[in-house]
């Protein structure tokens, strides 16, 4: 879900460019997306975290060679609109901010899972467990910070930026950046890989940085 707006944004782009070709695009969250590839559904282009793609190269689901490095996306803090945020400009703050919350969400993709590591490299898992809120499955963290059902929201920035009803206090710091490399390849099922090769080549090229920094990520 984290890169559903600039992939809508980066396909008109490319319509624009090549009216003669259409091309769809389905975004769910990332572990469903990954079940219904695995499951054979018939896609003709994957995009997912690395790591994810990697996998359905292994298991011959996506073709290998295929993989093409298309976004770097980091992870940011939200509070709801209105509310005094934390100082998160440190990890030291990060970490009293992280205590402090009576209530916390982060996201259950690769970005959560990396948090979970923090939290447990800090020696506060079961503090953070016993508070923590999951959202459902392609429910924006943000969305539960709008409500009230979370104070303190960690996800990637391209998916909080443009919510409303909070208030994005900014990127972790560096010490503790958790950035995920999104990636697209060609599915094993597509009837069509020399135009989505084509169509990863597009989406990784230069042209496309403009919109990718308006949507809170850089170029892989």
């Amino acid at each position: 879900m984290a890169t559903k707006k600039v992939l809508t944004e980066l396909l008109a782009q490319y319509h624009q460019m090549y009216p003669q070709v259409t091309a769809g695009l389905e975004s769910v969250g990332g572990v469903d997306a990954a079940k219904r590839v695995q499951a054979g559904e018939p896609f003709d282009g994957v995009l997912l975290a690395s790591d994810a793609i990697d996998t359905l190269i292994a298991s011959g689901h996506v073709l290998a060679g295929s993989r093409v490095d298309l976004v770097r996306s980091g992870v940011a803090a939200a509070v709801r609109a209105g509310t005094p945020g934390p100082d998160i400009g440190s990890e030291d703050a990060v970490k009293r901010a992280v205590q402090a919350a009576r209530t916390l969400g982060y996201s259950t993709g690769p970005s959560g899972v990396q948090l979970a590591k923090l939290f447990e490299r800090w020696g506060i898992a079961d503090e953070v467990n016993a508070k923590l809120v999951t959202p459902p499955p392609g429910t924006p963290v943000g969305q539960l910070v709008a409500s009230g059902d979370v104070e303190l929201g960690f996800q990637q920035l391209s998916e909080l930026m443009n919510l409303p009803g909070i208030n994005v206090l900014g990127p972790l710091p560096p010490a503790i950046q958790i950035t995920t490399v999104f990636s697209g390849g060609v599915a094993a099922t597509s009837q069509q890989p020399d135009a989505v090769r084509e169509l990863l080549a597009f989406l990784a090229s230069p042209q496309t940085q403009g919109i990718k920094q308006a949507n809170g990520m850089e170029t892989a």
